[in-house]
């Protein structure tokens, strides 16, 4: 995690408006290379995680270093504390933080409408107290423009950046979206709408889903060049196929009977679309490049960890998740630490689990020898957390894991029979002294290029 100290500036700009299963990081990396000064990412629920990655695994957010200084991550919610505790964890990865207060959602409506209650201007001044980055809400217009400049005032008061006023009705610095449909053919267009409107900025919705190089101040690109160049993001960033197939869906509109368009409605993979757009040489070439990349990582071994680092409160902690196909079947660096906790003739090793209760993660200390040990890194259960921090332990001692292909295997593989061995027996054997590791900086997920932001 990089940390962003930018401040970003809503004065003149061009934005790409949140839209739902549009606003996904090919989109938004896509819109940049085409001038737009401001990306938002779709709407976000802030619900059951303040994760990056879902309790199920699903991708929530994912963002990378282009886009670090540009992307605004907006979020629909009915919860101030939750909402700024999403706002906490996102906060040094993007440059602004949003509120969507116009969507007919559950989350914008269940507290009734929010110019007669001061529960949405609640969740504003929660955030902008509570976060570094500016803060910002799109609003939908009331009935009349006496309640629509009512509740903008009232908005402003909370010292949010800028507010996005999208002219449609509900079933500071001004923002405008919703002339995408009638108006919005190019530049020129968009120049033509901030000056009729007299906003600061113009959010683009649907011109720019249709074609995201709607912001060149020369005019649109060719389609065709538009999609294949959306396609390699998609690639490059493990798009899933069925949002890749989306957003390419809504680019084609009435293409989609052509031949190709055809290809991309039977297209079921993301190889089946690169084939259909004449990219199957890229796609292959790509996705052997991050097996490859996976791969390595997954091989990574202790000696190129980070240096433990040892806490105020004296809790000695490392960045370590445990992932299980880097370890023999047989074997887990708990089975490892209790053996050599036997061995050494210590205590066995005491575990404490606690659970986050907002995103329902865990996290484990271990206590040997009267030191704990714990991986700053939260996990999905109770087991994973424990088995981070036992790696924690064992890396700190320079001890053997499990891990594939390690040394010194007889350390973990006892037989049954052993167990009611004296430790002093001279017939007990030994095993080797493991050597002493040679620690370098560890990098959790990641490869030497820029890569995706997915969460831990």
């Amino acid at each position: 995690m990089i940390v962003n100290n930018l401040s970003l500036c809503y004065h003149n700009k061009l934005i790409l408006a949140p839209m739902v299963r549009v606003g996904t990081l090919p989109m938004r990396l896509l819109a940049l290379d085409y001038g737009a000064d401001i990306v938002y990412c779709e709407v976000r629920e802030a619900l059951s995680t303040v994760d990056f990655v879902a309790p199920d695994d699903r991708v929530v957010f994912r963002t990378c270093e282009r886009e670090q200084s540009k992307v605004v991550f907006q979020m629909g919610t009915s919860d101030a504390e939750r909402a700024l505790a999403v706002a906490r964890l996102v906060e040094n990865d993007v440059a602004g933080i949003d509120v969507n207060m116009g969507c007919p959602k559950e989350y914008s409506t269940k507290v009734n409408c929010f110019h007669c209650t001061l529960h949405k201007y609640r969740i504003l001044s929660t955030l902008v107290k509570g976060t570094r980055r500016p803060v910002t809400c799109k609003i939908r217009i009331l009935p009349s423009l006496e309640d629509t400049l009512s509740l903008v005032k009232r908005i402003e008061r909370t010292g949010i950046a800028a507010i996005a006023v999208h002219g449609r009705f509900r079933s500071c610095l001004f923002l405008t979206i919703g002339g995408s449909h009638d108006h919005i053919q190019g530049y020129l267009d968009i120049e033509d709408f901030r000056r009729a409107t007299a906003a600061s900025s113009v959010m683009v919705a649907r011109a720019a889903m249709w074609n995201p190089s709607i912001f060149l101040r020369e005019g649109p690109r060719p389609l065709e060049e538009v999609m294949q160049k959306y396609i390699r993001y998609a690639v490059q960033y493990d798009n899933h196929y069925t949002n890749t197939k989306y957003c390419l869906c809504q680019m084609l509109r009435e293409q989609l009977e052509s031949p190709q368009g055809r290809l991309l409605h039977a297209a079921q993979s993301s190889q089946e679309i690169c084939e259909a757009f004449g990219l199957g040489a890229f796609y292959e070439e790509t996705t052997r490049d991050l097996d490859a990349r996976r791969a390595k990582l997954l091989a990574r071994s202790p000696e190129e960890a980070e240096e433990p680092a040892e806490d105020t409160s004296g809790i000695i902690k490392m960045a370590i998740k445990f992932d299980r196909r880097a370890y023999s079947p047989q074997i887990t660096p708990k089975m490892c630490l209790l053996e050599w906790c036997r061995r050494e003739k210590l205590a066995q090793p005491v575990y404490e689990t606690v659970q986050r209760p907002l995103d329902r993660l865990f996290s484990s200390v271990v206590t040997v020898a009267e030191r704990k040990y714990q991986s700053t890194l939260w996990d999905k259960s109770k087991k994973l957390a424990e088995q981070a921090a036992a790696i924690v332990c064992l890396r700190s001692q320079g001890l053997p894991e499990g891990r594939l292909g390690e040394e010194s295997p007889s350390l973990h593989k006892r037989k049954r029979e052993a167990l009611d061995q004296d430790p002093g027996d001279p017939t007990t054997q030994e095993p080797a002294v493991p050597g002493e590791l040679c620690k370098k900086p560890f990098v959790a997920l990641a490869g030497g290029q820029e890569s995706p932001l997915e969460g831990w």
